[in-house]
């Protein structure tokens, strides 16, 4: 992550005439979600529980990462998931795109990763959805069902859907 904010340095002395000895053609520009994401991130650490980490393949590139969460209590006690996060050029103006790596039984989330959250659509009947306003901390909140079958069967029979939720954790999560 100081690279990216070195970059952001560095073009700042570009643009107000003071050079810091690198080149300053735009292929060192910093597009407005860098530097959108070089605080949110941060805050973004700053905020998450215990049970969460956020790690970046390339520290260059933090519009693309990955968040591990391993719950301590509840139905998903024990489990490890994996979630990748990718942040559009566009954002804020859209909503980063968020996949379930780990296979999972759970009422937001697809057994192919597909996460369903108001907050993740660009344009939602609720008015929850994305807005210019939120930020990444935003999306730790997961509220929104998705996987019918998962929900119905919470609804019909708490036991046997945590027996589900351990067989899967058994499984894919470890």
């Amino acid at each position: 992550m100081l690279t990216l904010a070195s970059k952001l340095k560095r073009d700042e002395g570009v643009k107000t005439g003071r050079s810091t000895g690198g080149p300053s053609d735009s292929s060192h520009r910093v597009s407005i979600r860098d530097r959108l994401l070089i605080k949110e991130v941060a805050e973004l650490e700053a905020n998450l529980p215990s049970t969460c980490k956020a790690s970046f393949p390339d520290e260059n590139k933090l519009h693309h990462f990955r968040l591990a969460v391993s719950p301590d209590e509840g139905y998903y006690q024990s489990g490890k998931f994996q979630f990748e996060i990718d942040v559009p050029e566009a954002y804020n103006m859209v909503p980063p795109k968020v996949k379930c790596l780990t296979r999972i039984w759970h009422p937001n989330i697809a057994e192919t990763g597909e996460i369903c959250l108001s907050l993740l659509r660009e344009h939602s009947i609720d008015g929850t959805g994305w807005a210019p306003t939120r930020t990444l901390k935003d999306l730790l909140n997961f509220d929104d069902p998705l996987n019918i079958d998962a929900a119905e069967h919470h609804l019909r029979d708490k036991e046997d859907f945590r027996n589900k939720v351990q067989d899967y954790i058994k499984h894919y999560a470890r």
